[in-house]
């Protein structure tokens, strides 16, 4: 698999005709169980000590095949699909951190995530330290022999910074921490965070590598590399497996295999079959999807930087971008689908021009070949403290757009009618 190149991985990586039926597709295992050969295997499977499946919500063959091409985009040692991107987020803090443990992380992310790491990791008595995304010696004064990981995302959401992985990589590894990347923005297209360092990687499928907004789902991919002396579920024996060492027997890809039979066992949050090969069909076509993403991201950035009615616009690919030397050094064949902007008549603008599109669609989601927008401030970042949204980029008039795959000047028109709409100088309403 390793010769081939990223764009016949997303095709075939995982897969292969049935043995049984010959059939080309991938088949959908809707199954929640597996017979037993006989007492002594059942016995074996259950002690892990024998290779197959016995219950869906531990592994199964159709989400098995996602998982192996997933791992084989990022270049990762093994993967694992979870039932949505933060499932897969909560799976490796379960895994990594315990009560009196702390997590950095870099704060210009996602909403979502800023809420999970103060409400529920905080609720689980673990710490998080949030970092300006670029200081990089905020990193090293908030590490400390207490920190279970280090976290940032490769582009920012939805500042869209993009930092310097291999610094906090080097960083993260000199206090013997891991670095945990979300890949969502950048997806393995235009960036492989484990080939810059990166220890493990977190995205949600359900956007870009799925690509038609239509499946929720995430997913963890294992560099295995990583030294995990140190993490009680990972090195030494398990206190859920008697003799089980998961860096010991499982030495290609032990976090994957930790988070298989310890977080999707016990949590639960394992990614459907009927989801996994309906994310199958998306990564066909990702690699074309992507190109198309950029291209249209870019000829959009460029129209809404000259628009008499914008206030400001952030793109990796501007060269005005406060990150736009990173983003060249770390993002491959494009800078992404996603837009942020604000309007001369900021918050009210930012709100008016979601309820003004009519081509793109209003949705919090991102990733679609459908063109969609959104207004973060009251939205998906509206439940941040606004000292809170500062830290993650988020200023009230900002508005994140995430570029579809439609004909550009479709995408341009609409947004001009709209932003004339939101900002009075048409009186449609």
């Amino acid at each position: 698999m390793t010769r081939w190149g990223p764009a016949t991985r997303s095709v075939h990586a995982g897969g292969c005709a049935d043995p049984a039926t010959g059939a080309r597709a991938p088949p959908i295992y809707q199954t929640t169980s597996y017979e037993f050969e006989s007492a002594d295997h059942a016995a074996d499977l259950y002690a892990l000590s024998a290779e197959g499946d016995v219950y869906s919500r531990i592994s199964n063959p159709t989400t098995s095949a996602l998982e192996e091409r997933l791992a084989a985009l990022e270049g990762g040692a093994g993967a694992v699909a979870t039932s949505s991107g933060m499932a897969a987020l909560d799976a490796a803090t379960f895994l990594l951190a315990a009560p009196g443990d702390s997590i950095v992380s870099a704060a210009a992310i996602y909403g979502g995530t800023t809420a999970y790491f103060n409400h529920v990791a905080g609720r689980r008595g673990v710490e998080t330290r949030f970092v300006d995304t670029l200081d990089y010696e905020g990193y090293e004064e908030a590490i400390d022999d207490s920190t279970a990981y280090v976290h940032l995302e490769t582009i920012g959401n939805p500042s869209l910074v993009t930092p310097d992985l291999e610094r906090v990589a080097e960083i993260s590894h000199a206090h013997g921490a891991p670095l945990v990347v979300d890949n969502t923005f950048a997806t393995p297209a235009l960036c492989r965070p484990l080939e810059r360092g990166a220890d493990l990687v977190w995205e949600s499928t359900t956007k870009w590598l799925h690509g038609s907004g239509s499946t929720v789902g995430g997913a963890l991919i294992d560099g295995g590399d990583f030294d995990w002396t140190g993490y009680e579920e990972l090195a030494g024996e398990n206190p859920a497996y008697e003799g089980i060492d998961f860096s010991r027997d499982f030495p290609e890809a032990p976090f994957a295999a930790a988070a298989r039979y310890r977080s999707l066992r016990a949590l639960g949050a394992q990614q459907a079959p009927f989801d996994a090969w309906a994310t199958l069909q998306g990564l066909e076509s990702f690699p074309l999807r992507m190109e198309s993403h950029c291209e249209n991201a870019a000829i959009v950035a460029e129209f809404l930087a000259d628009h008499e009615d914008v206030a400001w616009v952030t793109y990796p690919g501007l060269e005005s971008h406060p990150t736009h030397d990173n983003a060249r050094e770390y993002l491959e064949n494009g800078f992404g689908g996603m837009i942020a902007f604000g309007l001369e008549n900021g918050f009210e603008g930012g709100k008016r021009v979601c309820e003004a599109v009519d081509l793109v669609s209003f949705v919090a989601n991102i990733g679609d070949a459908k063109s969609l927008i959104i207004h973060p401030a009251s939205t998906t970042h509206g439940q941040l403290t606004p000292e809170q949204r500062a830290k993650s980029g988020v200023t009230e008039d900002l508005v994140r757009l995430s570029v579809g795959i439609e004909d550009p000047e479709d995408i341009l028109a609409d947004l001009d009618r709209a932003i004339e709409v939101a900002t009075g100088r048409s009186t449609e309403s």
